[in-house]
């Protein structure tokens, strides 16, 4: 029975996120952890699929770093989604860098959203590993994408870390190259937000990413009015 981790120290945001999860997958186990040393203990005896967990435990601020630390030096390749009340624009690099998959700010999501973010999590990481199995070798100079769109695109043989929604962008931008993808085609991966200014923002955060490993990357053309193009390079 695939079995989930609730890392979260408020009783009641605990046991929504719980209800969250059982009423959109009830064959789910979940269990559920309000502080950093019965959450490692958990961590270090039970496989989880994946760990939904807050940053900041009790007095801790950053108890949920060192749990995400203990989780990569398992190597297992479990899926980590953060929710937190800590800022995203400061966050969401941070947590990024950590191998996080996913980062959700409280009180600017819904039940919809979570359940969406949570399900597109726990499919891909279970397509993950077959489909890396058969993944062609990365070349040095292309991008080597999933074409179930896993989370680890890669770019000239090193890896591009990307949110869920972000690499289902370049994806899309990636399937349909040199040709303009409008706005409207991009709203259809977008899981919130719908609107161009969020567009843009993704936008922005791919390109950052890109750069993080090649500074000179131009590869996504920016069509004014209309949307963008994915020129490679």
């Amino acid at each position: 029975m695939p079995r989930i981790a609730v890392i979260e120290d408020d009783p009641t945001t605990s046991a929504q996120l719980a209800g969250w999860i059982r009423a959109a997958r009830p064959e789910l186990a979940v269990d559920q952890w309000f502080d950093r040393d019965a959450a490692e203990a958990a961590l270090l005896r039970e496989r989880y699929d994946l760990v939904v967990l807050d940053i900041e435990l009790g007095r801790e601020r950053n108890a949920g770093v060192a749990l995400i630390n203990e989780i990569n030096k398992q190597g297992l390749g479990t899926p980590v989604l953060v929710v937190s009340a800590m800022p995203a624009a400061i966050y969401r690099s941070i947590m990024k860098a950590l191998d996080a998959w996913d980062y959700l700010q409280k009180t600017t999501f819904d039940e919809a959203e979570f359940v969406e973010t949570f399900l597109d999590i726990l499919r891909t990481a279970r397509l993950r590993e077959p489909v890396g199995k058969a993944a062609a070798k990365p070349t040095d100079d292309s991008l080597q994408l999933d074409p179930l769109w896993q989370r680890t695109p890669m770019w000239r043989g090193q890896r591009i870390n990307l949110p869920l929604t972000a690499q289902r962008i370049l994806a899309t931008l990636h399937a349909r190259t040199g040709e303009v993808v409008s706005y409207e085609d991009l709203f259809d991966v977008v899981k919130s937000g719908r609107n161009r200014d969020n567009v843009r923002k993704h936008v922005a955060t791919i390109r950052d990413a890109f750069r993080d490993v090649d500074p000179a990357f131009d590869g996504i053309e920016n069509i004014p009015m209309r949307g963008f193009r994915w020129a490679g390079g």
